[in-house]
């Protein structure tokens, strides 16, 4: 007799060997300088305060994720945080308008992230980005899960989608309703990195801090 693997127990024993694997090969590249700083690859984070409603209506706000550049520094398919950042700053700054970067502490939710970056954001428009690489534009009269653009398969977002999502989140603050941003399909995706992506929102959600409110970055890159 054969023996059988449910699809349950094919997950689990793959989630716990994407764990291990995730726990052994730590990631040396981020550097917590003090409590209120951290470096990632060529970027610095320095917390200034807590992030207040923005009051110029030409800025966009990116709320990065509770581990964001500190517990983790690469997307799940290894793109630095610190790159990341660059393209989504760089696309906003290309159309014009402001960047502001807040770190979200009661959520990593991206779609409640982007939601709470929207409401605090001189525009009414924020971005929301989780550390595997998911992200959301979104806007402040919006509910939470109803959003403006939506890029959940982090596997499939590389850095020149990143750059596209600052343009697009720049335009829409500028009163436009530009074309969304094209993303790759691969139905192979899901699957291949599902047990990984899980592990990852879990190590994620161990940093939310109930009820806190998000935090101001200065970004620095070197």
């Amino acid at each position: 007799m054969v023996n059988s693997v449910s699809n349950e127990e094919l997950i689990e024993l793959i989630t716990k060997q994407v764990l291990s694997q995730l726990t052994t090969n730590v990631n040396l590249s981020c550097v917590k300088t003090n409590a209120s700083s951290a470096r990632v690859g060529k970027m610095r984070l320095e917390e200034v305060g807590t992030a207040e409603i923005g009051k110029r209506n030409d800025e966009v706000v990116i709320a990065v994720a509770p581990a964001f550049g500190v517990y983790q520094t690469e997307t799940i398919v290894g793109i630095p945080h610190d790159e990341v950042l660059r393209e989504i700053l760089a696309g906003i700054e290309e159309e014009g308008i402001n960047p502001r970067v807040v770190r979200s502490l009661r959520t990593s939710d991206v779609s409640f992230m982007a939601n709470d970056a929207a409401k605090i954001s001189g525009s009414g428009i924020g971005i929301g980005i989780q550390s595997k690489g998911t992200t959301v534009i979104h806007q402040k009269d919006l509910e939470p899960l109803n959003n403006l653009e939506l890029f959940p398969q982090a596997p499939l977002i590389d850095r020149e989608t990143f750059r596209a999502i600052g343009k697009n989140a720049a335009k829409y603050a500028k009163g436009e309703s530009p074309d969304p941003v094209p993303v790759r399909s691969d139905q192979m995706a899901r699957p291949k990195y599902q047990a990984k992506s899980a592990v990852l929102h879990i190590k994620e959600t161990e940093h939310v801090v109930p009820n806190a409110k998000s935090i101001e970055l200065k970004v620095v890159f070197e």
